[in-house]
């Protein structure tokens, strides 16, 4: 066999370490460096039977307290899967840093593909199917928001209370700290912030929120259904309506929605409009929608925020701009702002 090298990991001591506690699997491997996922280091493992698992770790270096934090998706996917929710397979987590020098787990490979934009929607998702999938992701999304963190042993996962509150101040520090090396501001972020503090809805029982749910973070399959939900790096306890909100922006209501952002991997005819399926949500869970338009405002305002960090990184020559359009990068900072003053617009009316 010729030299196997995968960046970060002692290919010897975690194969070891795989035969010593995960009986699922048979080493030695051969590794495959898989894409995505928030720059974890992450490899797909086919072993001697020919069976596939996934592997992650941390990126090199030094990292933010919580940032990478692999305990946390280990207990997502242990728990979520012990309920029939569709996450891989949790094989092992090694917590001892004497192995490969960061801890590490070890999942099942389940087939499928995540959809980042139209192109690999029109590829690998027929026109008549479109339906099926959307209702699959919104039905993922309200079985996860049904589950009782405490009783499935996610309890501690975060503090239950004052989720959107804790996010309004977290962003809107990050949009002041932005703007002296982004060399651009606008009022409308400060008077949104302004506005989601105070018209804030009180919150419900605190569920388990993903961060970050969408086609981009579920592996698609032949169905086409959602056929495991992946990267719980942003999973947290708190509003679901937030993590719906956040969602339900990426669907279009008209055609309008779709020519403002056709490359979406939604912007394509055969999808349901976002009502249906809001609709479709309350009804799978029970919850009042009524203040739906300031969750969705909330996570425009949000975005605009992040990628106005994104910007400001590049104006300091933080990060390499070559080939990156800046003004485009504005532009959807904008329109994201606008997005949100159009959704508090629609509750005041």
């Amino acid at each position: 066999m010729s030299e196997r090298i995968a960046e970060g990991y002692d290919i010897s001591a975690v194969e070891q370490w795989v035969a010593d506690n995960v009986p699922e699997l048979t080493p030695p491997f051969e590794w495959e460096r898989l894409e995505g996922g928030h720059s974890n280091l992450t490899y797909r493992l086919k072993d001697q039977a020919g069976k596939s698992a996934v592997i992650r770790r941390p990126p090199k270096g030094e990292l933010l307290p919580k940032a990478h934090d692999m305990s946390r998706e280990w207990a997502l996917i242990s728990s979520l899967g012990a309920t029939g929710f569709p996450v891989p397979a949790a094989y092992g987590f090694c917590e001892s840093r004497e192995v490969t020098g960061a801890w590490f787990y070890v999942m099942g490979h389940v087939e499928g593909r995540p959809l980042h934009n139209a192109q690999q929607t029109l590829d690998w998702v027929p026109e008549d199917r479109r339906v099926t999938l959307a209702h699959s992701l919104i039905d993922t999304l309200a079985d996860l928001h049904v589950l009782d963190p405490d009783k499935i042993g996610l309890g501690e996962l975060g503090k239950k209370e004052g989720y959107v509150a804790r996010q309004l101040k977290t962003w809107h520090r990050s949009w002041m700290a932005s703007i002296e090396p982004a060399q651009f501001d606008d009022v409308r972020a400060h008077e949104l912030h302004q506005y989601f503090v105070d018209h804030m809805p009180e919150q419900g029982t605190a569920r388990v929120v993903h961060g970050d749910y969408g086609f981009h973070n579920c592996l698609i399959n032949a169905q086409p259904t959602v056929a495991a939900v992946v990267d719980w790096e942003l999973a947290s306890l708190g509003d679901p309506l937030a993590d719906l909100g956040y969602t339900l922006n990426m669907f279009s209501e008209n055609q309008d929605d779709i020519d403002a952002n056709p490359e979406m991997s939604t912007s394509l005819p055969g999808f349901p409009p976002r009502s249906t399926l809001a609709a479709r949500y309350a009804e799978r869970t029970g919850r009042d929608l009524d203040k739906l338009d300031y969750y969705r405002g909330f996570n425009y305002w949000k975005r605009a925020v992040i990628l106005h960090g994104v910007y400001a990184r590049y104006m300091a020559g933080q990060k390499s701009s070559e080939g990156v359009d800046l003004d485009g990068l504005l532009q959807v900072i904008h329109t994201a702002l606008s997005l949100a003053q159009q959704a508090v617009e629609r509750m005041e009316r």
